[in-house]
């Protein structure tokens, strides 16, 4: 009984006291909410903008499509802040009752140009873009275009580790191969049945076959391809596509990452970002990153050392105006760039995954890569806004590669190592102009500009050294990788690069000019939408001989929204396409002429979490360069004489929770020549 008793007094004294706290405690003290929309002043929602409830010393971000929201909010007046970078901060006061929801729409008032540290934010924890980048200058969002358009982001790149632009890229968007032996030299994308252009920062750094220099991704902010036609857009595009690195700019935030990468064949790489304000008003921001990596390879003597420095500096010099210049430097030190070429006696994997031709002590490759830019943006009004940009690109080349000067029936092989110095320089200017006003009922989006370039490209591919000798080949299903029977090559680089190329005929020179109007027209309350467009340009080109052309491109686009989430479009273009080669036949090289017709239907889904696009294409090309087969010179071509290629894409992207994001793409293509060119005897009508 006592003991009872004590445990008895022993629950009054101690645990009913600690019960009570407890439920005084969590008695539910009156609470509210606030829900909010933010756009922009020409009506777009701001995504992912920073929303501060300054009285009650909470903090979130607004979703992909401007929204946020506050819970638990206790009662009484509150005060809500949001900046983001080109519009003035706002300071809303909002009244909360217990119990209620209080629902705000908030309009940030333009400041000054609508800059691409924007886009950054709107980028940023994403794996759906609404938008494209300044740099492809139409300021349409993406389910309204008429074109398949899809954005490999920032976040999709970090979560894969991602450290090149030939590293894994393609497979997140439908349809794209890489089908060259250079690795990581140069990207070499294809698409729907064509090698598509490379641009950077929406400039057009394709100078020859082989290159650019493909991109580190310790300086690349996201990649869009734009898939299909492009002969307008970028002025001597492929109607197959192009994809458009953009690299990182100042986000006006401070910021410092640091990011250390290992992994097998002794991966050991390392990045860091740093991102901040030089001056205190915030007017200029710096932006920097460096990465430094050593890397070998699956196979035995590879390698390809990276080191990269990309700074970029910013100034708002009024509130209407901002200066961008931005360099880029990348170093590689690499293996011979053709020893990724496997031949074997007994077809297709018959080899160990390691082989490898390349005996041990070759030299091996050297790049120097530099790229210039100077960004002049100008927001006249909310309407009209014009942007200006010069770029240098350079980059130097000392290596060789790698190729069999004779293979026997048996299998057994001469290797030969051929000298491959290269130059490029690329010089490049753009100004256009967007603008938006309205005639009676109908909405105009004008995009009005120039572009001009000039890029050379100088190599010396005319010494070669064999490694073997008759009597002493190299056997694949035996290989010795030590000192060759023949010794290592000397190349002569006793004379310049330019006397070496020219005395050999192997440089390439291309100027171009052009203009183009395009008008996108929107009725039905922006319902619908048609783009009338058309690019005037003028080329000059000379590889074995000079030539030039004038072409007009015209582009014909219709873009209907079924509803807020689903749009149907059809897209008509024209192509004209620079290309430079040697005809086996010594003829003139034409500049490839077509056309692509394309369909496709965008779908949002979850409330725009994820959109998926539906494509249906057909391409017509004319004059298409290919390797000739009898040919072993890679510099020597022939013409196709037509091409088509048609066929289905499928792309699905974005986010199905906070903790699952989705990828998911399919594509179908069909490419076969329709015309053969005359006196052409080894290609037919129906090859693929």
């Amino acid at each position: 009984m006592r003991k009872l008793r004590f445990h008895l007094i022993f629950f009054i004294v101690f645990i009913t006291p600690h019960f009570l706290s407890y439920s005084m405690g969590n008695i539910e003290e009156p609470r509210g909410m606030i829900k909010g929309q933010v756009y922009t002043s020409d009506d777009k929602v701001a995504s992912f903008v920073t929303v501060q409830l300054t009285s009650a010393n909470k903090m979130t971000s607004a979703d992909e499509n401007g929204q946020f929201i506050f819970k638990n909010v206790a009662p009484g007046d509150h005060e809500l802040e949001i900046s983001l970078i080109g519009y003035q901060t706002s300071k809303t006061r909002v009244s909360v009752s217990d119990g209620q929801t209080t629902a705000v729409a908030i309009k940030l008032e333009l400041l000054h140009a609508e800059l691409e540290a924007v886009v950054i934010q709107y980028l940023k924890n994403s794996y759906k873009a609404n938008r494209i980048s300044p740099s492809l200058r139409l300021t349409t969002p993406i389910l309204e275009l008429p074109q398949n358009i899809q954005v490999v982001t920032g976040s999709v790149l970090s979560d894969q580790q991602v450290i090149s632009m030939s590293d894994g890229v393609i497979r997140n968007v439908s349809g794209l191969v890489r089908a060259e032996h250079w690795g990581d030299l140069y990207t070499n994308i294809t698409a729907r049945g064509s090698q598509i252009q490379a641009l950077r920062n929406g400039m057009n750094v394709t100078n020859s076959h082989w290159g650019p220099l493909t991109e580190d991704m310790s300086f690349v902010s996201h990649i869009e391809f734009v898939k299909g036609p492009a002969g307008f857009m970028m002025a001597g595009g492929d109607p197959s596509g192009f994809y458009n690195v953009v690299t990182k700019k100042p986000t006006g935030h401070s910021n410092g990452e640091v990011t250390l990468t290992l992994g097998s064949y002794n991966l050991y790489r390392t990045a860091v970002d740093f991102d901040g304000k030089l001056s205190d008003d915030g007017r200029l921001l710096y932006r920097v990153n460096l990465s430094a990596q050593n890397k070998n390879s699956h196979r035995p003597n590879e390698y390809n050392n990276r080191y990269v420095v990309a700074p970029v500096i910013s100034y708002q010099l009024d509130e209407k105006t901002l200066l961008t210049a931005e360099y880029s430097f990348q170093k590689a030190v690499m293996s011979n760039v053709g020893s990724f070429y496997v031949f074997s006696p007994d077809g297709f994997v018959s080899l160990p995954r390691d082989f490898t031709s390349l005996p041990a002590g070759t030299p091996g490759t050297k790049i120097n890569d530099h790229s210039f830019y100077f960004n002049l943006q100008h927001q006249f009004n909310s309407n009209w806004k014009i942007t200006a940009q010069l770029a240098h690109f350079r980059y130097d080349q000392e290596g060789a590669s790698m190729w069999p000067t004779s293979v026997n029936p048996d299998g057994t092989l001469i290797r030969n190592i051929g000298i491959w110095d290269a130059n490029s320089v690329m010089n490049m200017g753009q100004v256009f102009l967007n603008g938006e006003f309205k005639t009676r009922s109908l909405n105009h989006k004008v995009l009005i500009g120039l572009d001009i370039s000039k890029k050379d490209y100088l190599a010396d591919w005319n010494q070669s050294h064999d490694l073997d000798l008759p009597g002493s080949e190299f056997d694949p299903r035996s290989p010795n990788h030590g000192t060759p029977p023949n010794g290592y090559p000397d190349f002569d680089r006793s004379k310049s690069l330019e006397e070496r190329a020219y005395a050999a005929g192997s440089f390439q020179l291309q100027q171009a000019s052009s203009v183009y109007l395009q008008d996108e027209i929107s009725l039905m309350s922006n319902k619908l939408r048609l783009t009338i467009a058309g690019r005037y340009t003028h080329l000059i080109q000379e590889y074995y001989g000079a030539d030039s052309a004038v072409h007009f491109t015209p582009r014909v686009g219709l873009s209907y929204s079924i509803d807020k989430e689903t749009s149907v479009y059809g897209l008509y273009d024209q192509a004209f396409i620079p290309q430079s080669g040697a005809l086996s036949n010594g003829g003139k090289v034409q500049p490839i002429t077509g056309n692509n017709i394309e369909v496709g239907i965008k779908k949002e889904w979850l409330g725009g979490k994820l959109r998926t696009t539906l494509t249906a294409y057909r391409i017509i090309k004319n004059n298409e360069l290919t390797d000739d087969p009898f040919d072993p010179n890679p510099a020597i071509s022939i013409e196709l004489g037509q091409k088509r290629s048609q066929g289905i894409e499928f792309d699905l992207n974005g986010r199905v929770t906070d903790g699952l994001r989705l990828i998911l793409n399919y594509a179908y293509t069909g490419s076969r020549i329709t015309k053969v060119t005359k006196g052409i005897t080894d290609i037919e009508e129906g090859d693929m």
